[in-house]
């Protein structure tokens, strides 16, 4: 059935697409159509940053920007949900079209921006959805706040949805806002971790609840990078690691209609670099945080090799693109005798 679904909805351009999927979601929840429709994943429960996962396999963050169709993803069976990327103000993101597919290679290339309705609108559909599941809330900063003023945008995000996030997810590795990336580097990642440690801790004594920090990289790092990453969240005692986001390399669809688009490239051709990171970091960091594995996950086996390369959990978005909620199911049962 989903191939014809995914036949129709290519047939649009890919942002309508988008929408279109989304407006879907939330109406087949609505009607219980989903409980047909999808076979849920068996329980698998895993205790990571404190929580417990029914099961190991999640959405990643960047399908739901504002929470707006978080039951309807749930009902999918993933194990857990990440939205976002928000930020402190509502923003339009970068100029259409900022959405690519390239099919022959499934993939997707991105340069959407943290396009988003700012974090009092996400917390507001948060509440609606009165979600009993594990839920992951991604922040960012806006495109106009200056780089060396980053940290208060997370900041303000982290104050505005630590009661409503399960764990929150701070994302320093998206090449769509100009010099994010940049917030990986030694110096500006230790103050940055810093300053969101000792707010973290404020807020738990405030709120009488702990909830984890984790730091979403990027692929496109070396092995000195990579290591010096791990030595920061060890020192600042940061709950997780997501690894990864999306590349800016074009190795493998240099010569696909759309590979000259600007942006990050996720699906099929990121799979690779993506958990040699997952296997990198494990070696730095052994076992003293875990590590959520992203990228190219198509297939069971996929999420199976991210597993065993050191991810205690896996998340997948373009793989839904390409592959449907099947995937939700194929991936938990690839990955179960992984405990």
């Amino acid at each position: 059935m989903f191939s014809l679904i995914r036949s129709a909805l290519f047939s649009f351009d890919p942002e309508t697409a988008h929408h279109a999927t989304l407006d879907a979601l939330r109406s087949a929840q609505c009607l219980g159509t989903l409980n047909i429709l999808v076979k849920q994943p068996a329980n698998d429960p895993r205790a990571v940053m404190g929580l417990t996962f029914p099961n190991p396999i999640g959405l990643a963050a960047g399908l739901d920007k504002n929470g707006t169709c978080i039951n309807g993803l749930a009902a999918l069976g993933f194990g857990f949900i990440e939205i976002g990327t928000v930020t402190p103000r509502p923003q339009p993101g970068n100029p259409k079209p900022r959405l690519f597919r390239l099919p022959e290679a499934q993939a997707i290339i991105n340069r959407m921006g943290f396009n988003n309705n700012g974090v009092d609108a996400l917390i507001d559909n948060v509440k609606q959805a009165k979600f009993k599941g594990i839920l992951g809330i991604n922040i960012g900063k806006n495109a106009d706040t200056p780089i060396e003023k980053a940290a208060d945008d997370y900041l303000i995000c982290l104050r505005k949805v630590y009661t409503h996030a399960s764990y929150v997810t701070v994302n320093i590795s998206s090449p769509n806002t100009k010099n994010l990336r940049q917030l990986q580097g030694g110096d500006e990642l230790d103050a940055l971790l810093s300053q969101l440690k000792a707010e973290q801790g404020r807020l738990a004594k405030l709120h009488e609840k702990y909830v984890p920090i984790a730091l979403k990289i990027a692929p496109d790092l070396d092995s000195g990078q990579i290591k010096q990453i791990a030595e920061l969240l060890i020192r600042h005692r940061i709950d997780g690691v997501i690894a990864t986001n999306t590349t800016l390399s074009r190795e493998g669809v240099e010569s696909l209609p759309h590979s000259n688009e600007a942006g990050g490239l996720s699906g099929k051709p990121v799979r690779e670099k993506s958990t040699l990171v997952i296997r990198q970091l494990a070696a730095e960091l052994k076992g003293a945080l875990p590590i959520i594995g992203v990228g190219g996950i198509l297939k069971g086996e996929d999420a199976l090799d991210k597993m065993q390369a050191g991810a205690s959990l896996v998340q997948f978005y373009s793989g839904m693109i390409y592959r449907g909620w099947d995937l939700v199911a194929e991936c938990a049962a690839a990955v179960k005798q992984t405990k």
